[in-house]
């Protein structure tokens, strides 16, 4: 599933692997770039293709920017394809991310009238404009260098963490935060020396940067706010108390240092669950003393209480609410151990380890044949060592000389074995059976 631009590689050759968008996406659901909107109308008969709706969104820069433009020309062009489209100066260039009847919704979304006046689409982008753009895209890193020093001669407080070019490549947007107002009008002047392009500096927030350069976050996925998340909520430090987190500065903070977005995912759920939990219940007393509240457990409704002398108890948040009425009463419960609420815990579970069949089953049992096989062969081999071997081979060696002393040495056996029977006794015990057997005759009784 792939678009005219990004089913070939550079050279035109559409065979093999598709080169894709470096997003490894599908066109045809907007997946060639991040913050995507899912066309779940192309299927249908009124979609993008069919409708005659002339807005088309055009996203630039991989996503991180999206604008809608209008289609006065009925140009023919679909989600994945480059187009040309007016700017302020000059033209830019785009990937069309959405067509449509649910551009409308976006725009809906995003409190842009229908009647707004918004740039046109020129045309479709040919390979000489696509060649220009990629010239002017590997320009932007050495430029955020060369900006860096810059700015930091200039002794402003300020980080530039992107540089945009238009696809012409006649102007420049340089993307930078700040924790103060900084005067820049000695920087644009610099710049435009330096670069010889138009300058514009828009300043954002490390959230937002953040989601323009991307990266990888402690769960191992692409960040949110660079892939799908749009709107930025304010996140706080009780988002972390109510779901029992420990206030650990450096494991909540997310890449941009702010609190993690991912904070508020769960939030209501937690909230939802405190509600039956019972208020002011940090102490409560008992005949034994007074228990203090050591840990809940939220979404099993259990809160641990502990006396000074005794281990944590755990207790029903409907139980905790009793023994709270019955203090205001006056009345105390005997001891917690009695209170104390069955935890289910999960069956263990019976570890079976590596079971191996090796021995249990013989090939003799599945062909009986295969036994007899091996021994008729084993038969065979040992005849055949018999026959080749020779008479002159099997002599006797001579006994050796018996010493002078015989006290002082012991006595010797004859050596009655064959030479060839030291080397190898294998070959040695046939040649024995083989002496020792009576010739076989025909003559039987």
């Amino acid at each position: 599933m792939a678009c005219t631009n990004c089913s070939s590689d550079k050279n035109g050759n559409t065979a093999g692997k598709v080169a894709g968008c470096r997003s490894n996406g599908g066109c045809q659901t907007g997946g060639c770039n991040r913050m995507n909107v899912y066309d779940w109308l192309s299927d249908l008969p009124f979609s993008a293709h069919n409708d005659n709706f002339k807005i088309t969104e055009v996203s630039f820069s991989q996503g991180s920017r999206k604008t809608f433009f209008r289609n006065l020309n009925n140009i023919d062009c679909h989600t994945g394809d480059m187009v040309l489209v007016e700017a302020a100066t000059g033209y830019d260039i785009g990937r069309v991310s959405l067509s449509g009847e649910l551009v409308r919704l976006q725009m809906k979304k995003h409190h842009i009238p229908l009647d707004a006046d918004l740039p046109r689409i020129i045309r479709r982008a040919t390979e000489r404009d696509l060649d220009k753009w990629e010239q002017v895209k590997q320009q932007s890193h050495e430029t955020m260098l060369t900006a860096r020093v810059i700015a930091a001669s200039l002794n402003l407080d300020m980080k530039i963490g992107d540089v945009e070019y238009q696809g012409d490549g006649r102007k420049a947007t340089f993307y930078y935060t700040a924790d103060d107002r900084v005067d820049f009008r000695e920087l644009i002047k610099v710049f435009a020396k330096e670069f010889r392009i138009k300058i514009e500096m828009r300043q954002i927030g490390a959230r937002q940067e953040a989601a323009r350069i991307g990266g990888i976050g402690t769960c191992g996925r692409e960040l949110c706010c660079s892939s799908w998340l749009t709107e930025f909520k304010s996140v706080s430090t009780l988002a972390a108390r109510y779901q029992n987190l420990a206030i650990n500065q450096s494991k909540l903070s997310g890449q941009c240092g702010r609190l993690k977005c991912c904070l508020n995912y769960e939030l209501d759920t937690y909230l939802d669950a405190l509600v039956e939990f019972p208020t002011q219940a940090d102490t409560i007393q008992t005949l034994k003393g007074t228990a203090r509240l050591i840990k809940t457990d939220i979404f099993k409704r259990l809160m641990w209480y502990a006396l000074p002398s005794s281990s944590p108890v755990p207790l029903n948040t409907q139980r905790v609410k009793e023994i709270l009425r019955m203090n205001k009463r006056g009345e105390m419960p005997e001891d917690l151990a009695s209170e104390a609420a069955t935890i289910t815990t999960r069956t263990s579970i019976t570890q079976v380890g590596f079971h191996t069949g090796v021995g249990e089953i013989k090939l003799e049992e599945l062909d009986p044949n295969i036994g007899k096989r091996k021994r008729k062969k084993k038969k065979n081999k040992d005849k055949a060592k018999i026959s080749n071997e020779s008479p002159k081979d099997i002599t006797m060696a001579p006994p050796p000389p018996i010493p002078a002393n015989e006290h002082a040495a012991k006595p010797i056996k004859e050596n009655t074995k064959p030479k060839d029977a030291t080397k190898d006794k294998n070959t040695a015990k046939p040649q024995k059976i083989h002496r020792k057997q009576p010739p076989k005759s025909d003559n039987k009784p």
